[in-house]
């Protein structure tokens, strides 16, 4: 690394960690760096984050598994009444989406594009406070992971929902979040992401792989 300002910031945090009794020798520096970014750079703030997060996913019982897409089709969800039971199975679909990029290793900077797809949505399958949760996991435990979101059909009824969402999530989370409306914002879309990543409903020619069936590469060591 060569930015002298990055490696002091680095090395203040990897003390700062273990004055607060933890270990940043399983993680390499682009890992701790996205702690840095999301806070800011403050060495100490990003060290209590990253504590956060290591006590967060051993609560989860987690073990440390480019862009992979991640597709929602929302007419296929209904709320969940097991709130732990659903925040777990987000884990599961960032985890999986996440490490499908890794090839041997973990490099600490892989992200991930979500598609939000709306069509055929009815009032059952709105869940204000699931969409809500994902995207504070994102925030809080998963800094820089999200590359972009993309919410594709999304019908009238629920801008209004999607206005008091955005009322809980960072701007820096925002800023990453694109409403596709119309046909100029749906080539750009496609641009972005790539035809060869997309699936054909998408306007792409890749095959859809449900995530149970995805198969991650083994890490070295």
């Amino acid at each position: 690394m060569e930015n002298k300002e990055d490696v002091m910031s680095l090395t203040q945090m990897k003390k700062s960690v273990k004055k607060l009794g933890y270990s940043t020798e399983m993680y390499g520096d682009p890992t701790l760096m996205r702690f840095l970014i999301a806070r800011s750079m403050n060495p100490d703030k990003s060290a209590k984050m990253f504590v956060e997060w290591q006590k967060w996913r051993s609560s989860m019982g987690l073990s440390r598994d480019g862009y992979p897409v991640l597709i929602a089709k929302v007419n296929k969800h209904f709320p969940s009444k097991d709130k732990l039971q659903f925040k777990k199975y987000l884990v599961h679909l960032l985890d999986k989406t996440i490490a499908s990029s890794f090839r041997g290793r973990e490099i600490g900077n892989e992200k991930l594009i979500a598609i939000l797809d709306l069509q055929q949505i009815t009032y059952k399958n709105i869940d204000a406070r699931g969409v809500i949760t994902a995207f504070q996991f994102l925030q809080a435990y998963y800094p820089e992971r999200l590359a972009k979101c993309f919410i594709l059909h999304m019908p009238r009824f629920f801008v209004s929902v999607w206005k008091m969402i955005s009322h809980f999530l960072d701007k820096a989370t925002l800023e990453k979040i694109v409403i596709v409306s119309n046909n100029e914002e749906r080539r750009e879309f496609i641009k972005e992401v790539g035809e060869e990543t997309l699936t054909e409903e998408y306007g792409g020619r890749a095959q859809p792989v449900a995530i149970q069936d995805v198969v991650l590469t083994p890490l070295e060591g």
